[in-house]
């Protein structure tokens, strides 16, 4: 048997490119004991992702070149050699960008059964994934949000934005999100229930985009789900009530390589804001209550989603840059 996997061909020196990966077809090795063989179907695409590839002091080690490139998936077993895992099962891990993955099941962690009968297969990559845990984790152990608070959320349709703000109206507070295009904010505002969304294409400077936050929170802000940096950082800061909470997820806004300087930094003191940088992994212990709330949630129809789907494996490097590009709307995923 035969796989197809991406590999990181080369380190990119500025914004990502298509020559950065390679695609490669090798031969899948037999089994040892313990070992579970998955045929992935759905394969994530995450900016962080962008910032693995890059050979610098971070988080995470880096990405290794040659080596297939990192990411969640969602697939079924096809052979087992460990007890707890038959041909069949659901699962979903970190497989990466390939077809098929042979995972150590003995580690703990790397592959968990799920149910698909009630929540779509791909959905274990989104809303009830690390991206829905990442946006429940950053609202409340960060945020901390109280009933009547006015909540800003950046990249506001994507995987992560889309869902912050979901809960954060069940929580009995204001949501404001800020994305890219007329096409987004209509779906922010009149499908995921938002009560204000900011285009920030047609707000390109610091007064205009001021003006707009000004609008859709005219109270102020009181906490900040950041996934952008840059620009929209600096104007939501220059918004924030006092003892305001920033919950800094991400910064697409400097993943081509570019520094992100901070407009005002005096900001965080005068206001005496709480800004928290987070990575989800190392809140595993919070995933299960994450989950089920998250869980419940889609099977009832109550947190919606929407996903961007490319097919073949071969069109992951194109689906990747697009996402960096905010050209996808909703969860990019890979259907493989």
């Amino acid at each position: 048997m035969k796989n197809r996997r991406i590999v990181l061909a080369s380190r990119p020196e500025a914004e990502a490119q298509l020559a950065n990966f390679r695609l490669e077809e090798v031969d899948l090795p037999p089994l040892v004991e313990g070992q579970v063989r998955v045929r992935h179907h759905w394969l994530s695409l995450d900016p962080y992702m962008r910032m693995r590839m890059n050979d610098a002091k971070s988080y995470a080690a880096p990405q290794a070149v040659g080596a297939t490139m990192i990411g969640g998936t969602a697939g079924e077993v096809v052979e087992s050699r460990h007890e707890r895992f038959r041909p069949g099962d659901t699962v979903v891990g970190t497989g990466g960008w390939q077809e098929y993955s042979v995972v150590d099941a003995n580690q703990p962690g790397v592959l968990r059964k799920v149910d698909a009968s009630a929540i779509p297969l791909s959905a274990y990559l989104g809303a009830v994934g690390m991206p829905g845990v990442t946006a429940w984790v950053g609202l409340t152990q960060i945020i901390q949000p109280k009933a009547g608070e006015t909540v800003v959320v950046s990249a506001a349709s994507g995987a992560v934005g889309s869902a912050v703000g979901q809960l954060a109206r069940a929580r009995g507070c204001r949501a404001v999100g800020i994305a890219g295009g007329a096409d987004k904010c209509a779906y922010v505002r009149d499908t995921l229930g938002f009560d204000a969304c900011i285009d920030y294409k047609a707000h390109r400077d610091f007064a205009s985009l001021g003006t707009a936050l000004d609008e859709a929170a005219p109270g102020g802000v009181d906490g900040d789900f950041e996934n952008v940096g840059g620009l929209i950082l600096d104007v939501v800061m220059s918004r924030m009530n006092a003892f305001g909470r920033i919950a800094l997820c991400g910064m697409i806004s400097g993943y081509d390589g570019r520094p992100i300087p901070m407009a005002r930094p005096a900001l965080l003191l005068t206001q005496r804001l709480k800004l928290q940088g987070f990575i989800v992994s190392e809140h595993m212990a919070l995933w299960p209550e994450a989950l089920k709330e998250l869980g419940g949630l889609v099977a009832s129809g109550k947190l919606k989603y929407r996903e961007s789907i490319a097919v073949g494996i071969e069109n992951a490097p194109e689906a990747f840059l697009g996402l960096l590009q905010g050209r996808n709307f909703g969860k990019q995923l890979v259907k493989l």
